[in-house]
């Protein structure tokens, strides 16, 4: 049987794209109250396979998005869009030109 919704969501393995290890793997997503989590910055979740498919300027860019935001507000948790909606080419782009419609 196909996995889907929240036991999807619950088998995926979730890493922070924001703290990579020394061997080029991801740590495990969230932080304990140990004092050695106390150091870490703000975690930004991804399942790994998103991880693996995203360049690394994308991970560099949504962490950077999420720990800009104020963390916390209200007791709740803090979300962002892992990935930004891209700017339309003002004109059509290269095809409109080449087809003559500009």
């Amino acid at each position: 049987m196909a996995k889907n919704g929240l036991d999807k969501w619950f088998a995926q393995k979730w890493v922070d794209i924001g703290s990579k290890k020394k061997d080029g793997s991801f740590s495990k997503c969230g932080r304990s109250k140990q004092k050695k989590d106390a150091k870490r910055k703000y975690p930004k979740c991804v399942p790994l396979a998103k991880a693996r498919r995203m360049t690394e300027s994308q991970r560099r860019s949504a962490v950077k998005r999420k720990r800009s935001v104020a963390q916390g507000v209200g007791g709740k948790p803090t979300n962002v869009k892992t990935f930004t909606k891209r700017a339309k080419a003002m004109g059509g782009g290269f095809m409109a030109r080449r087809m003559g419609m500009m």
